[in-house]
């Protein structure tokens, strides 16, 4: 079985854990009643704390996390796959930033850790530390699915091509793109680079994307997007809070990779300096 309809819930999530987890509940009551076998959800779904230093009081361990308890007696309830964008964990005295994928019966299939680190400085004093509170992961995850096998990845890893040529080359058929893209980056570079990664992959591309102002000065995107393997849009979730919908057939994978076979035709190649 190849077909299967995804669906990515978009949200706007502030420091109230409890009315963010509860709103992102109902969506995904929404979309499992609109037929949604798939449905991801944002990085960072059930909490925006822009200051790094406020971050550990508002991080729970795996079996303490309200909102990844809650997606998981959704799974189960609805008897549907969820790919739980990312929860910050505390494990080991680190925090992690980790995108979860839930099976029907709501047992915890896989789990990435957020490799990439968001520490950038943009203009007008705009400038995100997120190493300073995060802790990177050191390994790239390809999970089997009933439909075919997913590549995980979370947000900032989205600028690392080499991470999703990996993940095509390992056998992935669909991408995961959990986001909080912020604002400012996002209307420069998210549509253009998650197509670039369906193209280069020859893979569907789910990117689920936060939206709209958290608090402070934070804020982030939206367009949550479903793409092809040939790169173009099936849905787009615009700059509001919300669900979108797509259905996927991963046949269409191999048959783009023939037609242009780029995951076979790479070269090794060593880099000269004159």
């Amino acid at each position: 079985m190849s077909r299967f309809r995804a669906a990515c819930v978009q949200n706007t999530a502030t420091r109230d854990i409890a009315a963010n987890v509860a709103w992102v509940c109902e969506r995904i009551d929404e979309a499992a009643a609109e037929g949604a076998d798939f449905i991801a959800l944002p990085e960072t779904v059930g909490l925006i704390e822009p200051v790094n230093e406020q971050i550990p009081a508002s991080t729970y361990s795996e079996t303490g996390d309200i909102g990844l308890a809650a997606f998981r007696g959704r799974a189960s309830k609805h008897g549907v796959t969820i790919l739980v964008g990312s929860q910050l964990i505390l494990e080991g005295g680190k925090i992690f930033n980790r995108s979860f994928l839930l099976d029907t019966a709501g047992e915890i299939r896989a789990r990435y850790d957020k490799l990439h680190m968001f520490d950038i400085e943009l203009k007008h004093g705009e400038a995100y530390r997120e190493s300073d509170a995060i802790a990177p992961g050191d390994r790239a995850v390809i999970v089997e699915t009933e439909w075919g096998k997913l590549g995980l990845s979370i947000c900032y890893d989205l600028r690392f091509g080499a991470l999703y040529r990996a993940l095509a080359q390992g056998g992935a058929e669909f991408i995961t793109i959990p986001a909080a893209f912020t604002q400012t980056t996002g209307q420069a570079h998210w549509h253009i680079l998650v197509r670039a990664r369906a193209i280069e992959t020859g893979a569907f591309i789910i990117a689920p994307n936060q939206c709209g102002h958290h608090c402070d000065k934070r804020y982030s995107y939206g367009h949550s997007l479903i793409v092809d393997p040939w790169g173009e849009i099936l849905a787009d979730g615009g700059a509001e809070p919300g669900v979108i919908y797509a259905d996927i057939d991963l046949d269409q994978v191999q048959k783009v990779r023939n037609r242009i076979p780029s995951l076979k035709n790479e070269r090794s190649f060593t880099l000269e300096q004159v």
